[in-house]
Protein backbone atom coordinates (compact mmCIF):
# COMPACT_ATOMS: atom_id res chain seq x y z
CA UNK A 1 0.00 0.00 0.00
CA UNK A 2 3.23 2.31 0.79
CA UNK A 3 3.36 5.55 -1.06
CA UNK A 4 6.37 6.50 0.54
CA UNK A 5 4.39 6.85 3.87
CA UNK A 6 6.23 5.09 7.00
CA UNK A 7 5.87 1.73 7.81
CA UNK A 8 3.78 2.22 10.63
CA UNK A 9 1.33 3.96 8.85
CA UNK A 10 0.89 1.12 6.00
CA UNK A 11 0.32 -1.09 9.45
CA UNK A 12 -2.19 1.04 10.42
CA UNK A 13 -3.71 1.51 7.11
CA UNK A 14 -4.14 -2.22 6.35
CA UNK A 15 -4.69 -3.37 9.89
CA UNK A 16 -8.44 -4.75 9.66
CA UNK A 17 -9.92 -3.03 12.18
CA UNK A 18 -9.03 0.52 11.09
CA UNK A 19 -11.96 0.43 8.43
CA UNK A 20 -14.19 -0.72 11.12
CA UNK A 21 -13.01 2.07 13.80
CA UNK A 22 -13.12 5.00 10.94
CA UNK A 23 -16.28 4.38 10.38
CA UNK A 24 -17.66 3.91 13.75
CA UNK A 25 -16.28 7.52 14.80
CA UNK A 26 -17.53 8.78 11.49
CA UNK A 27 -21.08 7.47 12.57
CA UNK A 28 -20.74 7.93 16.12
CA UNK A 29 -22.62 11.43 16.85
CA UNK A 30 -25.29 10.21 14.72
CA UNK A 31 -25.57 6.92 15.94
CA UNK A 32 -25.77 8.55 19.69
CA UNK A 33 -27.76 11.52 18.09
CA UNK A 34 -30.77 9.25 16.93
CA UNK A 35 -30.67 6.61 19.78
CA UNK A 36 -31.07 9.87 22.60
CA UNK A 37 -33.92 11.39 20.25
CA UNK A 38 -35.89 7.86 20.27
CA UNK A 39 -35.43 7.65 24.02
CA UNK A 40 -36.62 11.54 24.65
CA UNK A 41 -39.50 11.88 21.74
CA UNK A 42 -40.45 15.10 23.23
CA UNK A 43 -36.96 16.36 22.66
CA UNK A 44 -36.33 15.41 19.56
CA UNK A 45 -39.92 17.27 18.56
CA UNK A 46 -38.61 20.16 19.81
CA UNK A 47 -35.55 19.93 18.04
CA UNK A 48 -37.37 20.05 14.89
CA UNK A 49 -39.52 23.10 15.93
CA UNK A 50 -36.74 24.96 17.46
CA UNK A 51 -35.24 24.52 13.62
CA UNK A 52 -38.49 25.05 11.98
CA UNK A 53 -38.85 22.38 11.06
CA UNK A 54 -42.10 21.36 9.88
CA UNK A 55 -44.01 18.85 10.26
CA UNK A 56 -42.15 18.64 13.59
CA UNK A 57 -43.31 14.69 13.90
CA UNK A 58 -42.21 13.67 10.84
CA UNK A 59 -39.31 15.32 10.58
CA UNK A 60 -37.84 13.95 14.15
CA UNK A 61 -39.07 10.33 13.25
CA UNK A 62 -37.09 10.71 9.69
CA UNK A 63 -34.20 11.88 11.69
CA UNK A 64 -33.95 9.12 13.82
CA UNK A 65 -34.45 6.49 11.40
CA UNK A 66 -32.20 7.79 9.35
CA UNK A 67 -29.49 8.77 12.00
CA UNK A 68 -30.17 5.16 13.52
CA UNK A 69 -30.61 3.30 10.47
CA UNK A 70 -28.13 4.55 8.06
CA UNK A 71 -25.68 4.25 11.46
CA UNK A 72 -26.25 0.88 11.60
CA UNK A 73 -25.39 0.19 7.65
CA UNK A 74 -22.55 1.77 7.24
CA UNK A 75 -21.25 -0.17 10.31
CA UNK A 76 -22.57 -3.19 9.08
CA UNK A 77 -20.50 -2.43 5.91
CA UNK A 78 -23.80 -3.61 4.17
CA UNK A 79 -25.17 -1.19 1.51
CA UNK A 80 -22.24 1.53 2.53
CA UNK A 81 -23.14 3.94 -0.37
CA UNK A 82 -26.71 4.29 0.28
CA UNK A 83 -26.55 4.78 4.42
CA UNK A 84 -23.30 7.21 3.45
CA UNK A 85 -25.73 8.99 1.07
CA UNK A 86 -28.58 9.19 2.94
CA UNK A 87 -25.90 10.33 5.74
CA UNK A 88 -23.88 12.69 3.77
CA UNK A 89 -27.76 14.22 2.18
CA UNK A 90 -28.79 14.55 5.52
CA UNK A 91 -25.70 16.02 6.91
CA UNK A 92 -25.82 18.42 4.12
CA UNK A 93 -29.88 19.39 4.70
CA UNK A 94 -28.89 19.73 8.17
CA UNK A 95 -25.98 22.50 7.50
CA UNK A 96 -28.02 24.47 5.46
CA UNK A 97 -30.72 24.31 7.98
CA UNK A 98 -29.24 24.46 11.53
CA UNK A 99 -26.40 26.75 10.25
CA UNK A 100 -27.48 29.94 8.37
CA UNK A 101 -24.44 32.08 8.39
CA UNK A 102 -25.68 33.82 5.73
CA UNK A 103 -28.00 35.41 7.75
CA UNK A 104 -26.23 36.04 10.68
CA UNK A 105 -23.77 38.18 12.19
CA UNK A 106 -21.21 38.59 14.75
CA UNK A 107 -20.17 35.74 16.90
CA UNK A 108 -22.94 33.94 15.98
CA UNK A 109 -22.50 34.38 12.37
CA UNK A 110 -18.43 32.94 13.06
CA UNK A 111 -19.84 30.04 15.24
CA UNK A 112 -22.28 29.45 12.47
CA UNK A 113 -19.50 29.34 9.22
CA UNK A 114 -17.54 27.23 11.17
CA UNK A 115 -20.73 24.22 12.08
CA UNK A 116 -21.64 24.84 8.47
CA UNK A 117 -17.86 23.70 6.78
CA UNK A 118 -17.86 20.89 9.48
CA UNK A 119 -20.64 19.49 8.21
CA UNK A 120 -19.12 19.78 4.73
CA UNK A 121 -16.24 18.46 5.71
CA UNK A 122 -18.62 15.22 7.29
CA UNK A 123 -20.30 14.90 3.48
CA UNK A 124 -16.87 14.43 2.11
CA UNK A 125 -16.38 11.84 5.01
CA UNK A 126 -19.77 10.16 4.15
CA UNK A 127 -18.05 10.38 0.06
CA UNK A 128 -14.91 8.91 1.20
CA UNK A 129 -16.42 5.96 2.89
CA UNK A 130 -18.80 5.25 0.02
CA UNK A 131 -15.54 5.10 -2.12
CA UNK A 132 -13.23 2.74 -0.15
CA UNK A 133 -16.55 0.79 0.23
CA UNK A 134 -16.89 0.16 -3.35
CA UNK A 135 -13.03 -0.54 -3.91
CA UNK A 136 -13.07 -3.02 -0.82
CA UNK A 137 -15.98 -4.84 -2.40
CA UNK A 138 -14.84 -5.18 -5.97
CA UNK A 139 -11.51 -6.60 -4.49
CA UNK A 140 -13.58 -9.13 -2.71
Amino acid sequence: MSDGQPTFVDAILCWPATWFVARLALVSAYLIGGVTKLGDWPSAIAEQVHFGVHPPEITAALTIFIEVVGSALLLSGRLVWLAAGALGIFTLLTAFIASPFWAMQGQARFIAINDFFEHLGLVAAFVMAAMIAGKRHARA
